[in-house]
């Protein structure tokens, strides 16, 4: 199934066990969220993760449209990513990266913050791609990705003020940051993979103010 091939992408990018299988929190009937969603939040986004605190912890559940799904169970991105298929998989991407950032971390009693969660997301977005499509095209490096996830990005109007402000500030760390390690780790159209992986894996384990400095330094 898709979602444990993102799953199973992202584990091995970033060296993480992957102690939760994605299906086991997954909801894909909106309706469900009707006692979660604000009332006055008239979007209906593809992908949302939700937190609740619980007597045992923290409650957490990942919702992806189900159209969303169904589209990549008939044109997997894993056997094949294409412009046809790139937006679903960015989508469902994400979902899993939030998924799987927020369990990792809350099972080492680690707080995580929305904007970190983003961020976080857009790197994930960024080296999955690179990863995914230098395997399918034989080892090249895909030169186009940054352009493709960082260049053509538009907000949706009904965001609040802090959410457009979240969403931006993260896109904008994120693509200085993939655009930093393009001049690191990329010489003549090669990618230096191993060297990529340890600086990807140390990334993804710093703390919130640290993370969000590394991006910007």
């Amino acid at each position: 199934m898709v979602l444990n091939g993102l799953q199973s992408l992202l584990g091995r990018l970033y060296d993480v066990a992957l102690d939760h299988d994605v299906y086991d929190f997954l909801v894909t009937d909106r309706r469900a969220l009707a006692s979660f969603t604000p009332s006055n939040d008239t979007r209906a986004p593809d992908e949302e993760l939700l937190l609740a605190e619980t007597r045992d912890g923290a409650g957490v559940a990942l919702y992806l449209d189900e159209a969303v799904l169904q589209r990549l169970e008939q044109a997997d991105p894993l056997g094949a990513l294409t412009e046809h298929n790139l937006a679903d998989y960015c989508t469902a991407l994400e979902g899993v990266s939030h998924f799987l950032y927020t369990t990792w971390r809350l099972g080492r009693d680690v707080p995580v913050s929305l904007l970190e969660l983003e961020t976080q997301a857009e790197v994930d977005k960024y080296a999955a791609t690179v990863f995914l499509l230098g395997g399918q095209l034989g080892g090249a490096y895909p030169s186009q990705v940054h352009a493709r996830l960082f260049d053509r990005v538009v907000y949706d109007q009904r965001l609040e003020p802090d959410q457009y402000d979240r969403y931006r500030t993260a896109h904008h760390c994120a693509a200085h940051y993939c655009r930093r390690l393009e001049r690191r780790f990329v010489h003549r159209g090669e990618l230096r993979c191993e060297a990529l992986l340890r600086e990807l894996r140390k990334f993804y384990r710093l703390g919130f103010r640290a993370k969000i400095a590394h991006a910007l330094a």
